[in-house]
C-alpha cells in the first residue's frame, strides 16, 4: 500500500497532571522515550512519538503534553501553553482521566479548578475527541467501571470512550486502532524509521531528570532542571560520552542533590546512564555536576536558559 494511502496525523495526549500520559506512550511505543515518575509535573515539553502500524495501515504522531494546570511562575506558565497549544494544533484529541478518581455521581468527578482546567484546553479542539479512561488496574471494585463509562458516554463530546491500563497495556492497542481509524488519509509525516523528532541530547537529558523525580523528596525535583552540555558520539568505540549540569534554585538543594559524600549525585548518574545506554544501545559515560541558578523557574529567562523555549 502507497503512502498516500495510509491514516496520518497528529494525536494529542491531554489530560491533568499525573495520569500516565507519558507511560501511555511509552507503552505504544515500547521503548522509554520520556520520563515518567510518580510526581506530577514530570513531563515538561510537549514530546512527539511516532507510532507506524499494520492494521489499519497509519502513521499517528502521538504528541505528549505537560500536565494542564494553573500557577504564577513562569514555569507552569510555559507547561500550560505547551498543552494548550497542541489541543489546538491536532488531527484526534486524546484526553486521558485517572479512573480510580473519578465519581459515580458525577460525569467527571473533577473539583472547580480542574474541570475549568479541560475545559480551557478543550475549548480550541474542533476535531474528535477519544476519552481514555487511565488505571483501570488499580480499580479495586470493578463494578464501579460501568456506571463511569455510561455517564461520559452519554455525554456526547467524545468519539470514543476505553477503560486502559497504560502500565500494564490493557486495551492500548484497541487505543491506538481506534485513533488511527479517527485520521485521515494521506502519506507519512516522518519516515517509518524515525520514532521521536527529539534529539538524542535531550532525551538523555529527560533520563536524567527522570531519576531527580524518582529519588529526590517530594518537593525538590519541581527546582531542577538538566542542561546537556556535551554530547560525543565516538564511533570508533561506539559510545557516547556526555556531560550535563543539574540546576537547582537554592545553595541548600544544592547539597540534597550531591547527597552525604556525593552519594545521591552518584546512584542518580549511574541509573540514569543505565537508562540512557538502553535507550541508545550503546554504552554511555556519563558526568554530572550541580549548579545553583536563583528561582530560574519563576522567571521567562530563567526557563529559557534551561532550555525551554
Amino acid at each position: 500500500m502507497s503512502d498516500d494511502q495510509i491514516h496520518s496525523g497528529f494525536c494529542a495526549i491531554l489530560g491533568l497532571p499525573n495520569v500516565g500520559k507519558s507511560t501511555l506512550l511509552n507503552r505504544i511505543l515500547g521503548i522509554r522515550l520520556v520520563a515518567v515518575s510518580p510526581k506530577p509535573q514530570t513531563t515538561r515539553n510537549r514530546i512527539i512519538g511516532v507510532k507506524n502500524t499494520d492494521a489499519p495501515p497509519a502513521q499517528i504522531v502521538f504528541v505528549d503534553t505537560p500536565g494542564i494546570q494553573r500557577g504564577a511562575s513562569a514555569l507552569r506558565q510555559y507547561m500550560r501553553e505547551q498543552a494548550l497549544a497542541a489541543a489546538g494544533d491536532c488531527d484526534v484529541a486524546l484526553l486521558m482521566l485517572d479512573v480510580t478518581a473519578r465519581s459515580q455521581r458525577s460525569p467527571d468527578g473533577l473539583d472547580g479548578s480542574e474541570a475549568a482546567g479541560l475545559s480551557e484546553a478543550l475549548e480550541g479542539v474542533n476535531v474528535p475527541i477519544v476519552l481514555a479512561l487511565n488505571k483501570i488496574d488499580q480499580l479495586a471494585d470493578k463494578s464501579r467501571l460501568l456506571p463511569i463509562l455510561q455517564a461520559y458516554s452519554d455525554t456526547g463530546r467524545y468519539a470514543e470512550v476505553l477503560p486502559i491500563s497504560a502500565k500494564n497495556g490493557t486495551n492500548v492497542d484497541k487505543l491506538v486502532g481506534l485513533v488511527a481509524g479517527l485520521l485521515d488519509m494521506g502519506p507519512r509525516l516522518f519516515p517509518e524509521e524515525m520514532y521521536t523528532d527529539r534529539a538524542e541530547r535531550f532525551l538523555a537529558a529527560e533520563l536524567v531528570r527522570e531519576q531527580l523525580f524518582l529519588q529526590l523528596g517530594a518537593e525538590l525535583p519541581y527546582a531542577t532542571a538538566v542542561v546537556v552540555e556535551s554530547f560525543e558520539e565516538r564511533a570508533e568505540r561506539g559510545d557516547v560520552v556526555m556531560s550535563a549540569v543539574i540546576y537547582v534554585e537554592r545553595e541548600s538543594q544544592k547539597g540534597i542533590v550531591v547527597g552525604k559524600g556525593g552519594q545521591r549525585i552518584k546512584a542518580v548518574g549511574e541509573r540514569a546512564r543505565a537508562a540512557i545506554a538502553e535507550l541508545l544501545r550503546c554504552e554511555v559515560h556519563l558526568k554530572l555536576f550541580v549548579k545553583v541558578s536563583r528561582n530560574w523557574s519563576r522567571q521567562r529567562r530563567g526557563i529559557r536558559d534551561m532550555g525551554y523555549e
